[in-house]
């Protein structure tokens, strides 16, 4: 380091000389090292001179780098230039700063779970005010028709419904070849084989076929919904609709949760027939079932009480997904970071949503449609 420093003794008077420029540029990969040799030789030496005029160019990081070595006080003997000593002296009026020092918390579980009860209870309250300002919202619609969002509900209807057909209908069509494939080999093993129709007919219309449909639009609509409140929050779209006196609940969010809760039993429905379609296929293909004896048994093996059961689960996981996407949008902050994490938050929070919906469906309706 003796381009940065020379040091030595006048008499009984050690001295040290800086040279060069104590600059950024200059001590990018320099700084440690050399922080920690200053800081060794002036420990060795409390009496020592420090000579600064052979310093060219002086900035706030060689400044506060020599502070720092200097334990935050000026040393009794200094030369310095006299444009440096004002940068001195302003780090002389500083406060000190106080030491860090870390404790071990061991009440960190229970902060964290504090904190996480006192986010859900936030997202809570805001998801119940939303549905309360979507209630209002209903009222007001039906006292002025005039005033209905016909273009803005036909407009999500079609963007979370129509295009979602292509990716239900191939996923659909998967499982189904999937599960009967699977529950047939199983079921020639007991001879069996005509009970391909209840378990395919039960596990989808009762229970894949909405779960599919609702875990496919909460990632693909739902995701979209997030980001697009967020981009007008990020843009100041939303500030401009309430400065124009439009209610964005009434043109974004509530045309929204109408789309999706109309489009989803759709999409049930769609995705079940689809579902079917692919067990039937494998089914035949293994087992031997023509499709004209399933599509015969399958109303007998399978109540209707299953299918408008599957339907009403659709309706309430769409409006759900719905709310969810729209709340995780409306508290997006105007910065891109948040958009990512809001959108993120909106899919699995929607997600998880759908799965309690399903579990809750299930322990009520448990002995509805068996028979």
């Amino acid at each position: 380091m003796t381009q940065w420093y020379q040091l030595y003794s006048d008499g009984d008077f050690p001295c040290i000389i800086l040279t060069g420029n104590y600059t950024l540029p200059t001590l990018t990969h320099h700084l440690k090292t050399l922080e920690s040799d200053l800081t060794a030789v002036y420990a060795r030496h409390k009496n020592l001179r420090w000579d600064l005029t052979g310093i060219q160019q002086l900035d706030s990081v060689g400044s506060a780098l020599l502070w720092q070595v200097w334990q935050q006080q000026r040393p009794q003997n200094l030369q310095l230039r006299p444009e440096h000593e004002r940068i001195f002296a302003r780090l002389e009026q500083l406060p000190p700063l106080k030491p860090i020092i870390r404790h071990r918390d061991f009440l960190w579980p229970i902060v964290a779970l504090g904190k996480l009860a006192l986010l859900l209870w936030h997202h809570t309250v805001g998801l119940i005010t939303l549905i309360g300002q979507l209630l209002i919202d209903v009222v007001y619609l039906i006292r002025h028709p005039a005033y209905i969002p016909w273009r803005e509900i036909s407009a999500n209807l079609f963007r979370t419904g129509a295009q979602a057909l292509g990716i239900t209908a191939l996923v659909g069509f998967l499982i189904g070849i999937v599960l009967s494939y699977l529950s047939s080999r199983q079921l020639q093993m007991f001879g069996a084989d005509i009970f391909i129709i209840n378990i395919l007919g039960f596990s989808i219309i009762r229970e894949l076929g909405p779960m599919l449909a609702a875990i496919l639009v909460a990632g693909r609509s739902g995701s979209s919904m997030t980001a697009q409140l967020g981009v007008m929050r990020v843009t100041q779209e939303l500030d401009a609709l309430t400065v124009m006196g439009i209610s964005h609940s009434q043109r974004l969010i509530l045309p929204k949760v109408l789309g999706l809760g109309i489009a989803m039993p759709l999409l049930v429905m769609w995705t079940s027939a689809i579902a079917l379609f692919g067990g039937m296929v494998a089914a035949e293909l293994q087992l031997g079932l023509s499709v004209q004896y399933f599509l015969f048994e399958l109303p007998d093996a399978v109540p209707i009480a299953n299918l408008w059961l599957g339907l009403g689960k659709g309706v309430v996981c769409g409006m759900t997904i719905a709310l969810v996407a729209c709340h995780f949008g409306l508290r997006i902050k105007p910065n891109t970071e948040s958009l990512g994490e809001g959108t993120t938050s909106s899919v699995v929070t929607s997600i998880t949503m759908v799965i309690i919906i399903d579990a809750i469906f299930a322990i009520m309706f448990s002995d509805v449609g068996l028979y």
